[in-house]
């Protein structure tokens, strides 16, 4: 039986380099030594087969190398293309991401906050589905956290945080200019998290805009989004326009349309809130609001990882939103108007100007 080759220490390449441990530690990192240094350090590590020791790396330093990514929902696809971004910048930051998903469950969110932290993550990255939760607060005082979307109650962390007021102004007047009245709002928080910013605005916006606005829990998933969208389209006093909170759960409202036999934008039309890459390949093309997730993985990186090395306490970066206007919205018919027993039936006559 062949014999097992020993495991290359750092001390094997100090004594191949003539050089002490430590300065040998620092090459590796890229620090403190000269360029020169550093290449030799590395061709004896690569020739020793050296690889740095994660567990001795952890002890010595107190991190792991790892950063929390806890997810309100993986069923959104958005928010899995934000896992795959940060795990990627990360990881060209020579750590790891550990992703976990909330399923879409508040009190699920707040488990795998505090078993993040019990794993010695060495930051949290949250969108949170509950910002107001107490439990924020306290983690923020045993380990950095950087939230995007919503600031996070009582925490001074970094935030990477939406305009959702300009979003859903940007929404709601796009769809109020093309003439509708009566519109739908599909959300997928839950009645147990009734104040995140952008619901609030949606009523103040109504308001001012003078429309009728219903809001209606919905789940991110396929199956459950088509669902939701089918019992709010399937009705004689249906809306002329459902503005979505992801554009996954836009996906579902197409999915109930065709079951329903509607057109979109011609019976209904439709408005998604993060640009996923696939909604330019619908047909129609789904108009939504795109925050520029590129930025947000950069910023939500940087941030954990200022944060890490102790160089920022607290930092806030908003993000603008910006409209994306394709052929799933088009004017309203005239008959949509709150109270109107004929809204949302398939009459083509068009609002004038819209």
């Amino acid at each position: 039986m062949p014999q097992q080759r020993k495991r290359a220490t750092i001390r094997h390449v100090a004594e191949a380099t003539g050089l002490s441990p430590a300065a040998v530690s620092y090459a590796l990192r890229g620090v403190q030594t000269s360029e020169e240094t550093q290449r030799r350090v590395r061709e004896a590590a690569a020739e020793l087969g050296y690889e740095a020791d994660p567990i001795a790396r952890a002890l010595a330093s107190g991190r792991t190398g790892t950063v929390g990514l806890l997810c309100g929902s993986l069923e959104d696809l958005w928010q899995q293309s934000l896992a795959v971004g940060m795990g990627r910048e990360l990881l060209g930051q020579d750590r790891y991401a550990l992703i976990l998903d909330a399923a879409g469950d508040p009190s699920r969110e707040a488990i795998l906050a505090r078993q993040l932290r019990d794993q010695r993550v060495d930051a949290l990255v949250v969108q949170p589905l509950d910002p107001s939760a107490p439990d924020w607060a306290h983690l923020s005082g045993t380990l950095p956290i950087v939230s995007i979307g919503d600031p996070l109650l009582g925490v001074t962390g970094g935030e990477v945080l939406f305009d959702n007021r300009r979003g859903v102004t940007l929404a709601l007047e796009h769809l109020t200019r093309l003439g509708h009245r009566r519109i739908a709002v599909l959300t997928p928080n839950r009645p147990s998290t009734p104040d995140r910013p952008a619901e609030v605005h949606v009523g103040i916006e109504a308001a001012r805009l003078g429309i009728d606005v219903r809001l209606v829990t919905s789940p991110h998933a396929l199956e459950g989004a088509t669902a939701a969208a089918r019992n709010v389209l399937d009705g004689e006093h249906r809306p002329s326009a459902v503005f979505c909170f992801a554009d996954s759960i836009a996906y579902g409202v197409y999915a109930a349309a065709r079951d329903l036999g509607l057109s979109i934008p011609e019976d209904v039309s439709v408005i998604g809130y993060d640009s996923h890459p696939m909604s330019a390949l619908l047909t129609p093309g789904l108009t939504t609001v795109d925050w520029d997730l590129d930025g947000i993985v950069r910023h939500a990186t940087a941030l954990a990882i200022a944060q890490i090395e102790g160089g920022v306490e607290h930092l806030r970066i908003l993000r603008e939103p910006e409209l994306c206007v394709r052929a799933s919205t088009a004017a309203a018919l005239v008959a949509d108007r709150p109270g109107d027993s004929t809204a949302g039936r398939t009459r083509r006559t068009r609002a004038r100007g819209a």
